[in-house]
């Protein structure tokens, strides 16, 4: 069987799909095309995060739908019934999971390690449904960081992502707050980064033994004190914007390792709102990606 066939499988398993046929909001779709369906059952459906649009949960009763769109319901009520503080599942399937992380946890538990993380979350939760599964990491984000994750469920589609991963993410964005005015609307960031002693990096313009970063941003919106900025990566260095951003004399504000002096909402004001990458296993394009922060919006509102 190959392994198109068998994702489908997997998924005629676990969905039933319905085709929207014309404009109305998910509410009038469910009752209307669900067989057996009330106002009451399709709320549950709703509640239970039973319901993707496009691939996408989706909870909101008027969510306005146009046609040829997808809806799916989950077959089974307690497939996606997942509750934690520090981890929002957005997208699973046979062969990967995505998801949004809060800050204050950390991406991978180290060997031997005992501290919580994202992916000690996740396995517990994959385990629950078969002890044959686990989870895989494909990319980290900072303890400081929150945003969006994709991690395998399968080891062989890991290793697509590591072998392949600029053939297959086509845009990964980030949003921060950092501190003063910036000086242009949009430029680029190359340097060298390395780890010192101490485990804290630091760039340079020069080869310095250690790897190439290139970042670009833009400026949003700008404050007497602060500038909202999106930041892409091209290169996904240990720390790159956190630097990059100091480089700028421009330091992401909150992060007092590199370079910020405030610290006026408890956090690291940087946040991976956006991620677009092709199905390792489909080919399919899915994106991602989730609101500014209103805490981010906030500073610059007071400022």
């Amino acid at each position: 069987m190959s392994s198109q066939d068998y994702y489908n499988r997997k998924l005629a398993n676990q969905y039933t799909d319905y085709v929207v046929k014309e404009p109305c909001e998910l509410l009038q779709f469910l009752m209307t095309y669900v067989p057996g369906n009330t106002r009451t059952k399709a709320k549950q459906l709703l509640s239970q995060k039973m319901v993707f649009v496009d691939k996408v949960i989706t909870t909101q009763f008027n969510t306005p739908l146009k046609a040829g769109q997808l809806v799916q319901i989950a077959k089974r009520g307690n497939l996606h019934q997942f509750r934690n503080k520090y981890v929002k599942i957005l997208y699973e399937d046979a062969f990967l999971l995505v998801i949004e992380k809060k800050e204050g946890i950390i991406t991978n538990t180290m060997p031997g390690g005992k501290e919580n993380s994202v992916k000690r979350i996740l396995d517990e939760y994959v385990k629950r449904k078969s002890r044959s599964i686990s989870v895989h990491t494909v990319h980290r984000l900072d303890r400081v960081t929150s945003g969006l994750l994709i991690f395998a469920k399968r080891r062989d589609v890991q290793q697509m992502f590591t072998e392949h991963w600029h053939d297959i993410v086509k845009d990964r964005r980030y949003v921060a707050v950092v501190q003063g005015q910036m000086e242009k609307d949009s430029g680029t960031v190359e340097s060298w980064l390395t780890d010192n002693k101490m485990f804290v990096t630091f760039s340079t313009n020069y080869d310095n033994g250690g790897k190439y970063a290139i970042t670009h941003y833009r400026t949003l919106k700008r404050s007497e004190e602060y500038s909202l900025v999106e930041l892409k990566l091209e290169t996904g260095r240990k720390n790159q914007i956190r630097v990059h951003m100091q480089d700028l004399q421009h330091p992401v504000v909150g992060d007092l390792k590199y370079g910020s002096d405030v610290d006026p909402i408890g956090r690291v004001c940087l946040h991976a709102y956006r991620i677009e990458f092709v199905h390792p296993i489909t080919r399919e394009l899915l994106s991602f990606e989730t609101p500014i922060p209103q805490a981010f919006l906030s500073i610059m509102k007071n400022a």
